[in-house]
């Protein structure tokens, strides 16, 4: 399968707590989330998410979800923040609120944001008459050159900060390959790097190592066990002194960038530490960008008391918190002893060809439609929907569209009842299925 990855641009919002960060987020991913995304719900991880402006995609990230703790805590985090969004975000939009003004907070950032040689949007929010848009005057007393002013409840301004933003993202990357990639994602200290490491062995059959794509992720070219595939590694990326490995923030700003740029995501987690709610994050994340998903419990053997907590009970504790997408593979593993190793890559590359698997129209009216003529949509406000034809959409992971005289009028749970029949005769375990309703 030929295929080419493109990654997105990563856009983080900093600043100080309640200057409008979040509001201004939600603002721009609904806006996608209204055109793009026929998912119900918006996304569970609500600092991520994905926007559109002028046919550029970005993924975007609010830190300000990621701040906790008293008052001079916050500055440390802040800062810390900031540096991390300078290392890993490709532009930074630094939000100010024109209500206060300039605070000691607001110059800290300033000026770590000064020494920084990447793209720095300004922008002073609230400004939604013209008395505040000439008090933002203040603003340029940062430093930080031109600023924009919006008012972030409303939207106004918002369009003309954007059109500057992707004017300065960079190209997509494409990269065309035809072989799977795999990331390894997970918590720190999960064991993804002794995991990779099982995996090249000390007799490294390793055909190259290609110069990370992404910056700073090196891929691997593996060739073993009768396997091709490029391993995305996020694990072996150089610890920066400054950050302590636990900071959330860091976790999810790293799993971002591996999992755009994979195929299948290796979800790795420490089964002494349970799929608390990062590691949950993680798979989120990977479930709305369409990838496919292998979970591995490492470090079962640590795991005391297996009277009470078997593996059936483990598996059934996980199933519940990534319902209603069930249907991934949970393999129990043991990194230092190499137990099913083999078997988590095995899944990987089945999961991987589940995803770009395509199903031919003829077969796929053949099986669903005698299923829904027994099992018709509910009639909703005395409208009754009659579903005529489905097709597979040509894109790289299994959407369908469903043709119909009442698209609106099919409820989440009949396409939900649609995927698991897909899933019942299609095997896609491991990949997320989309299932949209199209006027016939």
């Amino acid at each position: 399968m030929h295929q080419i990855i493109s990654m997105s641009a990563i856009v983080a919002i900093v600043g100080r707590p309640n200057v409008g960060k979040s509001t201004f987020f939600n603002r721009l991913i609904q806006r996608r989330e209204a055109i793009v995304d026929a998912v119900s719900g918006v996304t569970r991880d609500r600092h991520y998410g994905k926007s559109e402006w002028n046919g550029v995609e970005f993924s975007l990230i609010d830190t300000g979800g990621y701040v906790l703790g008293s008052d001079d805590v916050f500055e440390k985090e802040i800062d810390k923040q900031v540096e991390l969004a300078i290392d890993e975000a490709d532009a930074i939009i630094f939000m100010v609120d024109v209500e206060t003004g300039v605070t000691g907070m607001d110059e800290d950032v300033a000026k770590l944001l000064r020494r920084v040689d990447k793209p720095v949007f300004l922008v002073v929010n609230k400004v939604d008459n013209n008395k505040r848009g000439e008090d933002a005057v203040e603003f340029y007393s940062l430093g930080l050159g031109e600023y924009y002013t919006i008012a972030s409840i409303n939207g106004s301004g918002t369009g003309d900060l954007l059109d500057e933003l992707v004017k300065v993202l960079p190209e997509k990357e494409k990269q065309e390959d035809n072989l799977p990639r795999f990331a390894v994602v997970g918590r720190p200290n999960a064991g993804k790097s002794s995991f990779i490491n099982a995996l090249i062995g000390e007799d490294r059959y390793i055909v190259t190592d290609i110069a990370g794509t992404t910056r700073d992720s090196i891929d691997t070219r593996y060739n073993r066990f009768g396997f091709e595939f490029n391993l995305v590694d996020t694990a072996g990326i150089r610890r920066k002194s400054k950050v302590h490995e636990d900071l959330e923030f860091y976790s999810v700003m790293r799993s971002v960038r591996a999992i755009e740029h994979s195929d299948v995501c290796i979800l790795m987690l420490d089964a002494t530490r349970g799929f608390d709610g990062q590691v949950e994050n993680i798979f989120w994340l990977a479930q709305r960008n369409n990838k496919g998903i292998v979970i591995l419990v490492n470090k079962w053997d640590l795991v005391e008391d297996k009277e009470t907590n078997s593996i059936k009970e483990y598996t059934q504790k996980i199933q519940k918190a990534i319902a209603p997408f069930t249907d991934v593979p949970i393999i129990f593993v043991s990194v230092l002893t190499k137990q099913r190793i083999y078997k988590a890559i095995e899944t990987a590359v089945q999961v991987y060809e589940n995803r770009g698997k395509k199903v031919v129209t003829r077969k796929l009216n053949d099986i669903m439609l005698p299923i829904i003529e027994n099992y018709p949509p509910p009639a909703y406000k005395d409208k009754y929907v009659k579903i005529k034809f489905c097709t597979q959409l040509p894109t790289p992971y299994p959407q369908f569209a469903f043709f119909c005289n009442l698209p609106q009028y099919v409820r989440d749970p009949y396409k939900r009842f649609l995927e698991n029949k897909l899933r019942e005769h299609f095997d896609f375990t491991g990949v997320p299925v989309s299932v949209f309703m199209r006027k016939k």
